[in-house]
């Protein structure tokens, strides 16, 4: 009998693969980086060969620290970056181009020659979304007009368009499977998020051809079996990385929310089985769909530089030698003296969707050093969240009681305590961080019996810490002003 489920956790800046047990605990995992490609500024491209290549070498490594076999697991779940690009050839398998990454804005021209008759907001009742550089659809048009030929076979049906997930799948059932699951469809702006199907209209407005499109299907299901390293093994869970850390941090009742601090910074609430339309500048998106069961919506606030902020103060500020060495430079000065730092260095998302807005780094004096720059750059993560919460509240009328944080940088204590202070509201570190996987094995095992229900998946989610504010209030919105005046000097620099 299998004892484990295992998740395929493809990220931006890494491959991930990770062994679960029935209580959600962590087995064995394995990990490795591949590279990011910046062919000129704005762009931003990845190698899906050595996106490939990188997950069969965690999935071997991964099975081998502990003995593991394909027999050892029940089910497989896939989570991976979202609204990353790529095409490649059904007969060939080989990829036409390098991935376009979520953060790439080559198609900025384009968004904007759509946005000049109705604007950015004229696909939001059907999508949820803006017209901005971030989501696949364009993406795929820059793809398709650029490389050539591949227009006309992708219009026969012999070039294949998919997001990480289907890329993954592919190569797993070797070509059998050419699928997506709902969460990930919802960020390409191609899909209606009341019919959950491609959207005619929208395709023809973008030129898309239907045939190089992946079938639809569910978060929760089995898709097919496993070829190769993990063959015979049931391929049965795939959600989008956001929506996998909802799933993963147990957050079923509307008004709970979670917040992933990675690379970016997204925060979800759940807001039940009905999309919730925005006025102040979030995302509507499916949260999950397990199975037949009802779909769930997802009110989403996405910020494109948290962590890489703290990664660019290391590779091109020289400021510290390793990310970790962020928090005890951090702590080695009281408060930010004064100093503010808005990363927008590939323009602002959530609240604001501002492509023209460029970082800054406002209020130095000769008395700033580096340890108020360091303290700085933790506060703005912080404080984009603020701005998207305060969002979350205005479109909802929801209060969020608590926040629920996982991904990498919540081993900062002092982000964490400052996130808290500036939110005036609890903040919650689960004792798994890997919430990102965890999601996708849920989604996997609920699919095969693994586990009965989401109840059970509940009784898994445990707290290691809890943060609650301890600023005065007054200190807490003077700290917040300051943000916003910063915030307004970077809007429309480019």
């Amino acid at each position: 009998m299998a004892h484990y489920v295992g998740a395929i956790d493809q990220g931006t800046t890494s491959s991930r693969f990770i062994v679960f047990d029935r209580t959600g605990s962590i087995i064995s995992v394995a990990q490795k980086e591949h590279e990011q490609i910046y062919p000129q500024a704005g762009y931003v491209e990845h190698d899906p060969l050595e996106i490939w290549h990188n997950t069969l070498e965690v999935i071997g490594a991964a099975l081998a620290k502990q003995g593991l076999t394909p027999k050892d697991l029940a089910a497989i779940g896939i989570t991976n970056q979202r609204e990353t690009t790529l095409i490649w050839d059904r007969q060939t398998g080989k990829p036409l181009h390098n991935a376009l990454v979520w953060q790439d804005t080559r198609v900025d021209p384009i968004v904007e020659e759509f946005a000049r008759d109705g604007g950015h907001d004229r696909l939001r009742s059907k999508t949820g979304l803006p017209l901005t550089s971030y989501f696949s659809g364009l993406k795929l048009r820059w793809l398709l007009d650029n490389v050539p030929g591949a227009r006309e076979k992708a219009t026969a049906g012999d070039v294949l368009f998919g997001t990480v997930d289907s890329w993954l799948v592919w190569n797993l059932t070797g070509g059998r499977c050419h699928i997506t699951d709902v969460t990930n469809a919802s960020r390409t702006q191609l899909m209606n998020l009341e019919s959950l199907a491609w959207d005619d209209e929208i395709l023809a407005l973008f030129n898309i051809p239907r045939a190089c499109l992946p079938t639809i299907v569910s978060s929760s299901e089995v898709y097919g079996e496993a070829v190769g390293v993990l063959a015979g093994v049931p391929i049965a869970g795939i959600l989008g990385d956001q929506q996998a850390a909802l799933v993963g941090q147990a957050c079923f009742q509307p008004g709970e929310a979670k917040n992933t601090y990675g690379t970016g910074c997204f925060m979800l609430m759940n807001t039940g089985e009905k999309p919730y339309p925005s006025k102040y500048g979030l995302l509507t998106t499916v949260g999950y769909r397990f199975g037949q069961g009802p779909t769930v919506y997802a009110l989403e606030g996405s910020i494109a530089i948290a962590g890489a902020l703290v990664q660019w103060l290391r590779d091109n500020l020289g400021l510290i030698q390793a990310s970790t060495d962020i928090e005890p430079l951090a702590r080695s000065v009281q408060d930010n003296g004064g100093v503010t730092i808005v990363p927008a260095f590939s323009g602002l998302y959530a609240p604001h969707w501002n492509a023209g807005a460029r970082g800054m780094i406002g209020g130095l004096t000769r008395y700033a050093n580096k340890g108020h720059i360091a303290r700085a750059a933790l506060e703005a993560t912080a404080f984009q969240t603020r701005e998207v919460l305060d969002a979350m509240a205005k479109d909802t009328g929801i209060a969020v009681r608590e926040l629920r944080t996982d991904g990498g940088m919540v081993v900062n204590e002092l982000l964490m305590q400052f996130q808290a202070d500036i939110l005036d509201v609890p903040v919650v570190r689960p004792k798994v961080i890997e919430t990102t996987a965890l999601g996708s094995a849920y989604a996997a095992g609920l699919a095969t019996g693994f586990w009965a229900g989401t109840d059970e998946l509940v009784r898994n989610w445990a707290v290691d810490k809890r943060w609650k504010p301890t600023f005065e209030q007054g200190l807490r919105e003077d700290l917040y002003a300051r943000w916003c005046k910063a915030v307004e000097r970077s809007l429309d620099w480019h």
